[in-house]
Parts: structure tokens; sequence; C-alpha cells
């Protein structure tokens, strides 16, 4: 498979776990199990990717963790850059799922959370404990 198509596979794949998220109150638990699923899944995928992409020609030269130049030149190659998309697809939605299990955020405050944190996640993320936060406060 091309890394577009896995791109477009890996995009899609993860639809169902955050309508699943989205429609947790209806069988929390069951839902939530589904959206991880998926995000184990897709960790495999991303495991393939890193272990074929170290197999290549690995990183090149200057690559690395240390400098936001070494970072640019990890993701330089489509191999990697999907590696990363993927990387983003998963926490993400390992985050909203965790959001989701929490029952103490009304669902209908929790839905902008999972919203944001599915398309900026520390976002969401951020709002999700603000949102907690407040509630705390007030009770």
């Amino acid at each position: 498979m091309t890394p577009e198509s896995l791109f477009s596979l890996a995009s899609a794949a993860v639809l169902p776990g955050w309508l699943a998220l989205a429609f947790a109150p209806l069988a929390r638990a069951r839902l939530v199990l589904l959206a991880r699923v998926i995000a184990v899944l897709l960790s495999g995928l991303y495991v393939s990717l890193l272990v074929t992409g170290l197999a290549g020609d690995g990183p090149p030269a200057g690559a690395s963790f240390n400098t936001l130049d070494g970072v640019r030149l990890l993701l330089s190659s489509p191999q990697a850059l999907l590696a990363g998309w993927v990387h983003y697809l998963v926490f993400d939605l390992w985050v909203g799922s965790w959001e989701a299990e929490d029952n103490s955020v009304p669902h209908w405050l929790l839905l902008p959370c999972l919203a944001l944190t599915f398309v900026a996640g520390p976002t969401g993320l951020l709002l999700y404990h603000l949102v907690k936060a407040g509630r705390k406060r007030r009770a």
C-alpha cells in the first residue's frame, strides 16, 4: 500500500472511534472500548511504519529530536510523516476515550472537548480540564 492510501485508511479508521465517543452515554463502557480497540489497532500500523522505515536507509543525516530542524528531517520522508500522523491520530483518540470515560462531566459539556481533542488534541484536553475544574469549584 502506498503512504497516501495508508493515510486515507488511517484517517478514516479513527472516525468510528470518535463517533462511538460522541454516543458514549448510550453504552459508555462498550463504546469507549471500541474507540480504544481502534486506537490499539492503529498503534500496530504505527509500529509497522517505524519498523519498515528504520529497515530502509534510516533517518537522513542530521535528523534528531534535539532541534526543530532535526525533527523536520526526521519527518522528511512520506513514511515518517505518515507515522507522525498515525501517532497523532492514535494519541488523540486515546485521550478522547479517557475524557469520555469520565462520568463526572455531563456529556453535553464533554462534546465540545471531544470535538477539540479530535481536531486540536491538546486544546481539547485543556478545555476538558477547565470544564472539570469549573464543575468541581461549583460543587
